[in-house]
């Protein structure tokens, strides 16, 4: 099966966040499962850079994947080789599976699948989600009718949870749907390191307003104010807009917290391994996410996690590995004094065998590859929703 995965960012693009690596993920475990994956992306990282890589053909990654960058001019992913390279790269396919939505790769690649009569399997990555501080809501929607109109009829919304499938249905009215969790990738074994009595705290991911970082630092000002104390630090680790990331420096010092809290900026690699095992609780407190790839990340390394309502995580409470809550300050600083008391190292376990069983890399290609099979032929996935929203939302 010849799969083209089609992103306006790709490896090792992590500036982007968890979507980046999931995609990555993904084309790797489906190539390991026999798929020839071809991925037509661009060298964007970030707002202003680009990546270090050969944008005049092919990049050989593993075996039967590989990589054509093409060379981003402006914006996000604005790249004239992209569009011409999209037509040769199509007609060799038997599937094209799209990636995000208000991105310049994503229009063409929807008009380049329907002229040359390619099913196609998209997923959003959380971008048709609205929470209430949303911006150019009217240009989305705007987006969102030319998509409709330029899709080819053998399409297939992929969404990662029930939560992303129930708040984006409505914008695509008619189409199939079907949930797929993303991969996590298991570390080969779960080390950890001593507490010595302090509580390590660690956010993880994108420096953005979406993720409700100011909860959860005005929560840390509210630890010890209260009848328990909690002796804690947090370390933030991601990067962002540099007028936003500013923003947060401002309000660690207005809580006074420069003592308390570690802005440690992007982290790759060993630096984000060592983060994990240094960590006694992950807290993520987003307004909204499809999935949340950094709760399934911290679970794989052992470490519970306290998630907001914003996130599809309720199911830590059932498992035993964390807790799942409200974003507000109140309720997270609550959470942070509740899991304090907690047996974390026994939740870790339990969060770490939960992850291994029902999201490895290879069973999530397995279920993709079915799909992909399924589209091909003709025929409705399982699991498949039919919409019956007249307009959307």
């Amino acid at each position: 099966m010849k799969v083209l995965q089609i992103t306006p960012s790709f490896h090792p693009a992590y500036v982007y966040g968890g979507a980046t690596r999931a995609v990555y993920d993904l084309c790797s475990n489906l190539a390991e499962g026999g798929c020839n994956v071809r991925v037509l992306t661009t060298d964007a990282n970030g707002p202003h850079d680009v990546l270090k890589v050969d944008t005049k053909t092919d990049v050989i990654l593993a075996d039967r994947l590989s990589a054509r960058y093409c060379h981003r001019i402006m914006d996000v992913a604005v790249s004239p080789a992209f569009i011409e390279a999209l037509p040769a790269a199509m007609k060799d396919c038997d599937v094209v599976h799209l990636n995000a939505v208000y991105s310049f790769t994503t229009i063409p690649a929807l008009i380049a699948a329907r002229t040359f009569s390619r099913p196609i399997v998209w997923t959003p990555h959380g971008m048709f989600q609205r929470w209430l501080a949303s911006k150019k809501n009217t240009v989305k929607s705007l987006w969102d009718w030319v998509c409709r109109v330029m899709s080819p009829r053998a399409l297939v919304l992929h969404f990662t949870s029930e939560d992303e499938r129930s708040e984006s249905l409505g914008r695509f009215p008619g189409f199939e749907s079907v949930v797929i969790p993303n991969s996590v990738e298991l570390p080969t074994a779960m080390e950890r390191s001593q507490r010595n009595g302090c509580l390590r705290l660690l956010y993880l991911g994108r420096l953005d307003p979406k993720k409700g970082i100011e909860n959860l630092i005005q929560a840390c000002g509210l630890l010890g104010r209260g009848a328990s104390f909690v002796n804690w630090k947090l370390t933030i680790a991601g990067g962002g807009e540099d007028l936003y990331t500013r923003s947060l420096r401002d309000l660690v010092a207005s809580e006074g917290l420069e003592n308390r809290v570690t802005m440690a900026g992007q982290i790759e690699g060993e630096c984000k391994r060592q983060a994990f095992v240094n960590a006694d609780l992950v807290i993520v407190p987003s307004h909204t996410e499809n999935f949340g790839l950094v709760v399934g990340e911290s679970l794989a390394y052992g470490v519970p996690v306290i998630a907001s309502k914003g996130t599809p995580w309720r199911k830590v409470e059932e498992v035993g590995c964390g807790l799942w809550v409200e974003n507000s300050p109140a309720a997270l600083a609550d959470a942070v004094e509740r899991a304090s008391a907690m047996r974390l190292d026994e939740m870790g376990e339990k969060g770490r065998d939960w992850i291994t069983r029902e999201f490895s890399g290879r069973s999530i290609a397995r279920r993709m590859s079915e799909l992909y099979a399924r589209v091909i032929r003709g025929k409705e996935p399982a699991g498949i929703k039919r919409a019956r929203i007249d307009r959307p939302a």
